[in-house]
């Protein structure tokens, strides 16, 4: 943690554990208006944003009746409902967040998500007053892994990208941060079996002790680092 000022956190698998549920909502939404949704293009879908995978779909299934933006936001409504209603808070969040800036780093948010995802899913975690600037690469030429969503929020909270800390949870997440110039530590919210080699740290869990310091919590993943 020297010399770093800012930690940026992902949304999805990192701050509220909802990824299963976007899942979901593209397999009922699509199926829904005739899209024959295959293994092979659904790995391909799981790192874009809402709209792309709209367009990655109706390009391959063209539907009618409904407009690309209706359809993005049926599979929108249908995550906030799974968002309200089913188990998604992933353990201790808040208190670690709380940690960092009782040692006054900066906190920032960086998600693929569309805009009006993120309010429901910070207010549903229980930290929705805990972050300094808040980015969604809806408002970015290209999200994730293009590392522009990062290099926003680092402007946004007045820090140098190299002074940045990323948490995420996925390999493009990780390359965005990387491309961006931060430092990267893995989530894997307990899984111990997955490693991701472009990290910098390893963070299985988020520390149960608020007093616990940020650095004995995070394990090198590779000696290379």
């Amino acid at each position: 943690m020297k010399n770093k000022e800012a930690v940026i956190f992902d949304m999805d698998g990192v701050v509220i554990n909802s990824e299963h549920f976007w899942k979901q909502a593209e397999t009922e939404i699509f199926s829904s208006l005739g899209v024959q949704l295959s293994h092979s293009d659904r790995l391909l879908t799981q790192t874009m944003t809402t709209r792309e995978v709209t367009n990655f779909w109706f390009a391959k299934y063209p539907w009618h009746n409904v407009t690309l933006e209706e359809a993005e936001q049926m599979v929108i409504r249908r995550v906030m409902d799974l968002i309200r209603t089913e188990d998604c808070i992933i353990e201790n969040i808040r208190p670690f967040i709380e940690h960092l800036k009782a040692a006054n780093y900066k906190i920032g948010l960086a998600t693929n998500s569309p805009e009006s995802f993120i309010a429901i899913s910070l207010e549903r975690a229980g930290i929705n007053d805990l972050f300094d600037a808040i980015s969604s690469s809806e408002h970015e030429k290209k999200g994730k892994p293009d590392p522009a969503v990062y290099l926003t929020t680092a402007k946004k909270l007045n820090v140098l990208p190299e002074n940045c800390i990323v948490i995420e949870d996925s390999f493009n997440g990780m390359k965005a941060g990387k491309d961006a110039g931060m430092t990267v530590i893995a989530f894997t919210n307990g899984d111990d079996s997955l490693t991701f080699d472009i990290a910098d740290y390893i963070l299985h869990s988020y520390p149960d002790n608020a007093d616990l310091q940020f650095v004995s919590a995070t394990v090198k993943h590779q000696t290379n680092h």
